[in-house]
């Protein structure tokens, strides 16, 4: 699949590829016994020292690994491995849980023979449950990193707790006659809605360019991707994003003065794009993704407001698993947006089905529209008809099986 972008570029989408894509980078994962017969611990080697971003959380009750994280972080800029595991997400549990996200960071470290500051630490399971240090100490030894599907695949599985498909993506670019990839893992299925959830990604690139602008450049790309889908409405302690960049691609410095930054903007945003869209796609119990476009807003801002509050509405995301064509669901969530709304001049769609236009109801096929419903990607237009301003995002249906994933979580 190719998009095409200003200056006649090409976004080209490398099927089955993912994080090992990009030039330079290992890894690999382990089971350490923290799950009862899955993989549970996996890691990402950068075979150099790399720029780094990343985008955490915004719950008051940030995990130790993000703190940890965030310590290596800002003391270098430099990262060179990430370690995670899933089954325990070491929140809420006070000094010990940041020794132990300390303690993880150090073996990690002494494996590879990286500085301490040079490793980030992720976890994701269940929260307020200690670490079973001496299982994840035994798996780090353990645990051997290569190139190969096998070795991504081993890394794919071990960070999942409730998904049912593992996420990942990979897409290339030419910027400076070199081609630039980046690779993408994720998981997350429920606690997603985020503002940078259960939600981490990992993304990997070739690309040269310094911390500080793939830092930029990353908070932009997450307000229009990652921030911008939910499934059940509930933020995680745990959620991240982190990019690391090695320069294997020899292309040319990135930044903002850079004559293809944007690019390279592009090439992010399509990578976070699909990773988001798979986490939607994957939400506990659904059956469907509800991809929601806004036009005509009057900012980029208050569409994207909008957009999220109709795939995050429980009716809305109901009546799409029902297959209800209840437009009323819709315009429910538009209203109680925080977004500037004429309400004479809305217009709503499924698909290419009109439903409602200048806010007055468009007479439509119900067995057409439903018969849309059962597709296994909705889409709902909705065009506010007072401005330029445009955003989208993405969602799932709640079913049935939603509350009885949740409502056995920890047994």
């Amino acid at each position: 699949m190719y998009q095409a972008l200003t200056d006649q570029k090409l976004i080209k989408e490398i099927h089955n590829g993912g994080i090992l894509t990009p030039e330079g980078f290992m890894c690999g994962g382990v089971h350490a016994g923290l799950r009862y017969n899955k993989h549970d611990l996996g890691m990402i080697v950068s075979e150099t020292p790399s720029s780094c971003a990343a985008v955490y959380t915004t719950s008051h009750f940030q995990a130790a690994p993000l703190l940890v994280t965030q310590e290596s972080i800002t003391q270098e800029g430099v990262l060179q491995a990430i370690v995670v595991n899933s089954a325990c997400a070491n929140a809420c549990t006070g000094d010990q849980g940041y020794l132990d996200a300390l303690k993880m960071r150090s073996l990690a470290a002494s494996k590879l023979g990286f500085a301490e500051h040079h490793v980030a630490v992720a976890s994701t399971g269940v929260i307020g449950e200690f670490m079973q240090m001496e299982k994840i100490e035994a798996g780090i030894k353990r645990l051997t990193i290569g190139k190969r599907a096998d070795d991504a695949e081993a890394f794919q599985t071990a960070i999942l707790t409730t998904d049912i498909v593992m996420k990942q993506c990979c897409y290339s670019a030419e910027i400076d006659g070199m081609t630039v990839h980046i690779g993408g893992a994720a998981k997350g299925s429920g606690m997603i809605h985020p503002n940078m959830a259960t939600m981490l990604g990992f993304l990997t690139t070739d690309a040269v360019i310094s911390s500080e602008h793939l830092s930029a450049a990353l908070k932009g790309v997450t307000n229009t991707t990652f921030n911008q889908i939910t499934v059940d409405g509930d933020v995680s302690t745990n959620d991240m994003v982190l990019v690391m960049a090695n320069g294997a691609a020899a292309n040319k410095p990135l930044n903002p003065d850079h004559p293809e930054w944007p690019v390279f903007l592009e090439l992010l945003k399509e990578s976070c794009a699909s990773l988001a869209k798979q986490i939607a796609r994957d939400g506990e119990g659904a059956t469907k993704l509800i991809e929601v476009s806004v036009a005509g807003a009057i900012s980029d801002d208050e569409a994207r407001i909008i957009a999220k509050k109709i795939a995050g509405s429980n009716l809305v995301k109901t009546a799409v698993y029902g297959a209800d064509a209840n437009w009323g669901r819709i315009i429910g969530a538009i209203g109680q947006s925080q977004a500037t709304v004429n309400p004479k001049t809305v217009d709503i769609a499924l698909g290419d089905i009109t439903m409602l236009q200048g806010s007055t109801p468009i007479a439509f096929d119900e067995n057409g529209a439903k018969d849309y419903l059962m597709n296994d990607k909705v889409q709902i237009f909705v065009d506010l008809h007072l401005g330029d301003g445009k955003g989208m995002a993405w969602g799932c249906d709640l079913s049935y099986d939603y509350v009885k994933i949740n409502a056995s979580y920890r047994t």
